[in-house]
């Protein structure tokens, strides 16, 4: 924050009169455990009041709201060997964004903790949480009717719609966003002045008029179209991060690369880079030779999007990644999902970041409802590639693509995960699946027939699959997953 961004911050503060249960003023106080309990107070006021940020200020006095300055240093405050920030930060749960200013006013130190209204959960500090009645901190669980309003705002609340920068000018909101790319991939023209721009932004909730002509940055704005991701606080950690490994470990990383822009804004290039990446091989066709790509370009891109759209940003600490091994891809996304992974391929995908999703849907980045996993199969497939696997870790969801595997060398995992995906694509395609159909699929030879029907029996034996009508002739029989 540029000294000029921070005098206008406490001159706002400032006019509000008094102090509030989202702005609590200080002189010296720097007592680590009531400040703790205060940014418990304040982040749960904020949300209750439908605020984005709380604010505590050193260095004004609360009944005159003048300012008179302060000895207090949170960069130079110590609880042992911990610096005040980390302290505070480690004792707060969930994870919030507190932002730390210091500066001069009128030629006198001042100091301001920007703190960021709960979002999912009330904020508790060494494991009680506070909130604001008038001006005193009080606890929550003392207060039932505020408790019970505030889980009511955090269920109906999206993350989509919460601040992720504000106190902008529009000049500002300009050099934070890339708007070109908004137009671009909206298939606008770009407006010729400054006003028109802003107007359309307004209009689709990427930014949002404040006091006039001020403005805020909206998440899913950030999210989509930021410029840099890492000027935008916890937001930051939501960029698509890309690591590539030697081996198939994680023992040696070769480079590591950080998608700072925003998702759509950098969608194309991010997809570029990361298939520049992956291994190709050589084929002669025509008597020409050329490479072809390993793993199908249409399935990293809808992993990618899938990973991008349906993670959980209330999860602090991760954000979506992929991982590129000499024998594998891993495309991770924060959060469990809301649907059983054997169900992907058949359910109309369900997203906890609904507006996300459409507003991708709209830039044509990920495929229309229920066709992306689709898609991804019926290409893996094409490129007889193993099966993908979708697995569940403590706190992430993982798409993982293997590399071209002979059958012999799959493990009997694999085979039926392959054969369970198949009957899953043919039923979806208006079809049913057959020992002929997976010999295809799986390039067994037609005399090698009772492999397949082996890999099929293996199927049902796990309760994947189950047989469709009529039975009686095993060369004709047909069969479908579990849930048809």
């Amino acid at each position: 924050m540029s000294p000029d961004e921070f005098l206008h911050l406490v001159k706002d503060l400032c006019s509000q009169q008094t102090e509030s249960e989202y702005i609590e003023f200080k002189h010296n106080n720097d007592n680590p455990a009531e400040i703790g309990e205060y940014i418990s107070a304040l982040s749960n006021s904020a949300a209750l009041y439908g605020k984005s940020r709380a604010y505590m200020v050193w260095g004004v006095e609360d009944n005159t709201l003048q300012v008179i300055g302060t000895t207090f240093h949170p960069k130079k405050k110590k609880i042992g060997n911990q610096e005040l920030e980390s302290w505070l930060l480690n004792q707060l749960t969930p994870g919030i964004e507190v932002c730390f200013y210091e500066g001069l006013v009128n030629g006198l130190h001042v100091v301001v903790f920007a703190i960021q209204a709960a979002f999912s959960h009330p904020v508790r500090f060494k494991g009680d949480a506070f909130i604001r009645v008038g001006t005193y901190r009080k606890k929550l669980k003392d207060y039932p009717e505020k408790e019970r309003r505030l889980w009511e705002i955090f269920r109906s609340g999206t993350f989509e719609s919460g601040i992720a920068k504000e106190s902008l000018s529009d000049e500002q909101v300009l050099q934070e966003l890339d708007y070109a790319a908004y137009f671009q991939l909206t298939e606008q023209s770009l407006p010729d002045n400054r006003a028109l721009i802003i107007q359309r932004l307004k209009a689709e909730e990427i930014i949002r008029e404040t006091v006039q002509g001020r403005y805020a940055i909206t998440n899913i704005g950030a999210i989509l179209f930021a410029n840099d991701l890492e000027k935008f606080g916890r937001l930051g950690r939501k960029a698509l991060r890309v690591v590539i490994y030697q081996g198939s470990n994680r023992v040696n990383t070769i480079k590591e690369h950080f998608c700072k822009k925003g998702y759509a804004a950098d969608f194309i290039e991010t997809i570029k880079y990361i298939n520049d990446q992956l291994p190709r091989s050589e084929v002669i066709a025509e008597a020409l030779r050329k490479e072809v790509r390993v793993y199908p370009e249409i399935a990293i891109r809808e992993l990618v999007a899938n990973a991008l759209i349906h993670q959980d940003f209330t999860l602090t600490g991760n954000g979506p990644m992929v991982e590129i091994f000499n024998n594998r891809i891993e495309i991770t996304n924060p959060g469990h999902p809301l649907i059983d992974t054997l169900r992907f391929i058949d359910e109309p995908p369900c997203s906890r970041n609904e507006d996300l999703a459409r507003f991708m849907r709209r830039l044509k980045i990920c495929e229309e409802r229920g066709s992306g996993i689709d898609k991804v199969i019926f290409n893996i497939e094409l490129f007889q590639l193993p099966p993908p696997d979708f697995r569940v870790s403590d706190v992430s969801t993982i798409a993982v693509l293997f590399s071209p595997t002979q059958l012999p060398m799959m493990s009997k995992e694999d085979k039926i995960r392959a054969c369970y995906q198949h009957a899953c694509l043919q039923w979806v395609s208006g079809s049913q699946m057959s020992n002929t159909s997976l010999r295809k699929r799986l390039g067994i030879s037609d005399s090698n027939y009772p492999m397949a029907s082996r890999i099929i029996r293996d199927a049902i034996t796990k309760a994947l699959l189950k047989s469709y009508g009529d039975q009686k002739a095993k060369k004709t029989s047909k069969y479908v997953p579990f849930w048809a």
